[in-house]
């Protein structure tokens, strides 16, 4: 009888381990679910848009080498990237996902990046909690394995100079100089990371690499190509403001604003609104693409990571140019010389004018998601609904990328030239890494799996 009983437990042990024993299914909702409480955690940590691009680009990469170990149709992107050399790979006596593993090192990397790791940890907690349950073995060696990875790109990470940026001195001001920027109000910040530039590249050369040509020469004179460019923005800005909230072209700045520096004032009390950056927008139109196409996971986490690797780059290359050329803004120069009580559509961002930062930025991204999904990719823009502005509809990147540069002018914060001359800049900067960055084996097996 003890015999008896003794098999029947032993026998009830195996078939509970066999049912516990599933696999462990990874979709591109769980990837999609890491990067949004990413984007919703530097809303509300307040990063800058140059910082936020750095924290999208990093745990991009790490999930992505772990893909590219086992998906023959990419390729890793050490010797690619600066400094970058290739990850471990995992013990050939371990069976791991390498979803699991990937997604373990992006949420591992995403925490390091933060301040709030307490939300992205309730995130994290809970999808373990889903994948161990299922299968216990299987979750634990993928689990280990993406941490040993997370370890091997931070190390990396750590030297890309961002922590030696921490203690330079801030940007100093030059008052005597009618051409250099100035702090705009509301809140007259400090210049927002006046040293990015010495932040170590992930593709292009160097930050000068992509150097625009340098903006019209600075005048007051009436005649002059300056002049005329601050006076359209100060006559576009009368124009619109005129036509009322209806207006397409507030609508179009409004959509496009991606500040998280924007401060309100009622009466005594200042408080920010808080939004998300330029990148983060982009970011997400990467998801809308993935999603309209049903890519799969890893095609998923190959544009995501194509993506913050070209928007990364072009913050370096955009804030080499601001605090070289230091050009004050707009809502500057036609407060003391046009209208004293003239205010742009939108809030001035604190940091020099030129080039325009979302310009550039915009110009990088469209290029490399026309890299991967096509020339006339059609989408619904619903990225701005959680912050209360309605979908915008779009026949392309490019022309996604055109509207935002243009709405810097719109807002009252860009001259034209800033906005022509940064788009211009990103696309040259987004081509560059669409060419030098090989990812694929095959770009067909890449875009239509």
């Amino acid at each position: 009888m003890k015999k008896i009983i003794a098999i029947i437990s032993v026998l009830t042990l195996i078939f509970s381990c066999t049912e516990k024993a599933e696999p462990i299914s990874v979709s591109p909702e769980d990837l999609h679910a890491s990067v949004d409480k990413v984007t919703e955690i530097m809303i509300h940590d307040i990063f800058s848009p140059p910082v936020a691009s750095r924290i999208f680009a990093y745990p991009n990469v790490a999930a992505y080498e772990i893909i590219a170990l086992k998906n023959p149709a990419y390729l890793s992107l050490a010797g690619q990237l600066t400094d970058f050399t290739a990850i471990p790979e995992p013990n050939e006596s371990k069976v791991i996902s390498h979803e699991v593993a990937a997604m373990v090192a992006h949420m591992e990397l995403s925490k390091r990046l933060i301040f709030s790791e307490d939300k992205i940890e309730m995130l994290r907690d809970s999808l373990y909690g889903v994948w161990g349950g299922k299968n216990p073995v299987l979750f634990e060696d993928s689990k280990l394995f993406g941490l040993e990875v997370a370890e091997h790109i931070g190390e990396w990470m750590i030297k890309d100079n961002y922590n030696q940026t921490r203690t330079m001195p801030k940007f100093t001001v030059d008052t005597e100089d009618p051409t250099r920027w100035q702090p705009t109000p509301p809140a007259y910040m400090d210049g927002i990371e006046p040293h990015w530039n010495k932040i170590r590249p992930f593709v292009i050369d160097s930050a000068a690499q992509f150097k625009p040509i340098p903006p019209p020469p600075f005048s007051l004179e009436k005649d002059s190509d300056f002049y005329k460019e601050l006076a359209e923005v100060y006559e576009i800005s009368n124009q619109i403001t005129a036509k009322g909230d209806e207006s397409e072209e507030i609508k179009i700045a409004q959509f496009w604003d991606c500040n998280p520096y924007v401060s309100v004032t009622r009466g005594h009390l200042m408080f920010a609104t808080k939004k998300i950056s330029p990148g983060a927008h982009w970011i997400g139109i990467t998801k809308i693409a993935s999603r309209k196409t049903n890519s799969d996971f890893d095609k998923t986490l190959y544009a995501y990571t194509k993506a913050s690797i070209a928007m990364a780059d072009a913050f370096i290359s955009c804030w080499d140019e601001k605090y070289r050329s230091n050009l004050i803004r707009p809502e500057t120069l036609i407060n003391e010389h046009i209208d004293e009580n003239w205010k742009p559509v939108l809030q001035t961002p604190p940091f020099p004018e030129y080039s325009s930062g979302h310009s550039v930025v915009s110009g990088a991204a469209s290029v490399t998601l026309t890299d991967i999904f096509g020339d006339e990719f059609s989408f619904d823009d619903d990225t701005e609904v959680a912050y209360g502005l309605p979908v915008r509809s779009f026949t392309s990147f490019a022309q996604a990328a055109d509207e935002a540069a243009i709405s810097r002018m719109y807002g009252g914060i860009h001259y034209r030239a800033a906005v022509e001359i940064g788009v211009k800049q990103g696309r040259d900067l987004g081509k560059f890494v669409v060419d030098n960055l090989k990812m694929t084996n095959n770009q067909k097996v890449a875009i239509n799996q």
